[in-house]
């Protein structure tokens, strides 16, 4: 029988999505829960799992196409297994479960990540209430349904059923040998021979290969691209105990392959090499961002954040007060720490201290970590101290949230943000990790800038910039010396805080950074 799958409502107040690229061919053979499409819309980019097992028998929608919530995507002819596992689906419906997270057709909605969930607790996702947008089954649904009372016993896993995340047109790893690949067998053969050997020695870093590997979908990308198998690629990180690589880890795997592959190639000639291995021209990096003469879609993510950044500015009015901290003290304070910090595995950042500063200042002025309920004529002061950190995407501007930043240690604040931040980069960040900020740190520093007018991260009232850490003249002691200073850009909500407040709340950040020791008593 032929099923169609229509885009869902992927997440609250999404309407419509861009099909970014298709993960399937027609005529391709699928599994339930593979990815079949990215879509990205002006909350996320997402995967979309199939609901079914079956053949692809047809795309209704075009790459680059805007699609409407409800609009068919792709026709899957299902049999066997995968119709048997729809219709237990839908006999689970038509029993009358009314808690069942099912569609009229009796489908379940629910990521890769929570239908895997389910299958490794024995839980029959089909009879799970969801509690997710529109419905949805999350991880704590599927936990909480393996706790209850009167859960049923896990029954046994069939390993082959598991969700496997893998190239996506089908075709088995191929040595990536650069530009100029000799193409007779023979050399094939060597530099084949050559990369297994040292995977086997160990120089790759390599592992026996894995049955899953998750990856956002721009590494999957860079994984066809540079003809790597994300199963073979080492990796110590993980999400929900599956293994999980990076684009970083990705492209320093491929670069020890193409190094092993051309070493073998140079072998299998006559010729002597030419050069030293040190002397090997590597590849120039692609070339990121728009060039000149494009013409760029403004939707999806983009759009959001300019939608966003357009309320926040005709709805708030702006004031930013600058001012600039001798945090001499905080450099040699870091510089003591770090390598305390590296035997925890963690990379010690200035943010964490200013973290904790602006915690405490906004205790102090709680006006300063609030909103202004209009419709209410109420300002909230949160009780909460939830920080959003601004960080720069390829997607644009996105703000992952470090929740309770009053209840952490430095080292564990400097590893949660540099988590999140990277996760937000690579896209793998959910949305619920950038909800829910009371106040915002955005670093300009970072490419060199020292003051700005960052705009307000809207519902919130204000929103702090770092200028850039660096030696400059200051005058101690009636003497012109040069000390470490660091840029402060505070922009408020004028209808919430007077300029007064802004300016006694900076100076209480500054009083903290300059003497950092403070932070370290809680």
């Amino acid at each position: 029988m032929i099923e169609t799958f229509e885009l869902p409502d992927v997440g609250e107040g999404v309407a419509e999505g861009e099909l970014v690229r298709w993960l399937v061919e027609v005529g391709n053979e699928v599994e339930e829960d593979q990815p079949l499409a990215e879509v990205e819309t002006d909350k996320a980019l997402v995967d979309l799992p199939s609901p079914y097992a079956g053949t692809v028998v047809e795309r209704h929608v075009a790459e680059g196409e805007m699609v409407p919530v409800g609009t068919t995507l792709v026709s899957i002819e299902v049999g066997g297994e995968g119709e048997d596992d729809v219709a237990d689906v839908a006999g689970t419906a038509d029993d009358g479960d009314a808690d069942a997270d099912a569609t009229s057709d009796g489908r379940v909605f629910a990521p890769p990540r929570t239908r895997r969930l389910a299958r490794e607790l024995g839980v029959d996702i089909g009879r799970v209430a969801g509690s997710g947008p529109s419905g949805r089954v999350t991880d704590a649904d599927v936990r909480a349904a393996a706790d209850a009372p009167d859960a049923p016993t896990p029954r046994s896993l069939d390993p082959e059923s598991t969700t496997v995340l893998r190239k996506r047109d089908g075709t088995t790893d191929r040595d990536d040998v650069g530009e100029h690949r000799e193409s007779n067998d023979a050399v094939e053969r060597a530099a084949k021979a050559a990369v297994e050997g040292a995977e086997a020695a160990g120089q790759l870093g390599g592992t026996e290969p894995r049955d899953r590997t998750l990856a956002a979908p721009a590494t999957r990308r860079l994984a066809d691209e540079l003809g790597v198998d994300l199963d073979a690629v080492p990796t110590d990180e993980s999400r929900d105990g599956v293994a999980f690589v990076t684009p970083g880890i990705v492209r320093e795997y491929a670069e020890r392959r193409r190094e092993a592959t051309t070493e073998a190639e140079a072998e299998s000639t006559a010729e002597p090499p030419a050069t030293s291995d040190d002397d090997i021209a590597r590849e120039p990096s692609p070339v990121v961002g728009p060039q000149p003469g494009d013409r760029i879609p403004y939707r999806g993510v983009r759009r959001s954040i300019g939608e966003q950044m357009e309320q926040s500015k005709y709805t708030a009015p702006h004031v930013t007060h600058t001012d600039e901290v001798d945090v001499t003290r905080l450099v040699e304070t870091k510089a003591d720490l770090e390598p305390y910090a590296a035997e925890e595995g963690v990379d010690l950042t200035y943010l964490p201290f200013v973290m904790r500063a602006v915690t405490r200042a906004l205790a102090a002025f709680p006006q300063v970590n609030a909103e202004l309920d209009a419709a209410e004529e109420v300002i909230v002061c949160h009780d909460d101290y939830h920080l959003g950190v601004a960080t720069a995407t390829d997607a644009g501007l996105m703000v992952p949230v470090v929740e309770d930043v009053d209840e952490k240690g430095l080292l564990e604040l400097a590893a949660e943000t540099a988590d999140k931040a990277h996760r937000a980069r690579d896209r793998s960040i959910s949305r619920e990790e950038m909800q829910g900020s009371t106040f915002t740190i955005t670093n300009v520093g970072v490419i060199g800038g020292e003051y700005a007018t960052p705009i307000v991260n809207y519902p919130e009232v204000a929103i702090l910039a770092l200028g850039r850490i660096a030696e400059r003249p200051r005058v101690v002691d009636g003497e012109v010396v040069p000390r470490y200073t660091l840029p402060l850009s505070l922009s408020v909500d004028h209808r919430v805080v007077d300029g007064a407040v802004a300016a006694r709340f900076t100076n209480r950040v500054m009083e903290l950074l300059s003497a950092p020791a403070r932070l370290l008593v809680d």
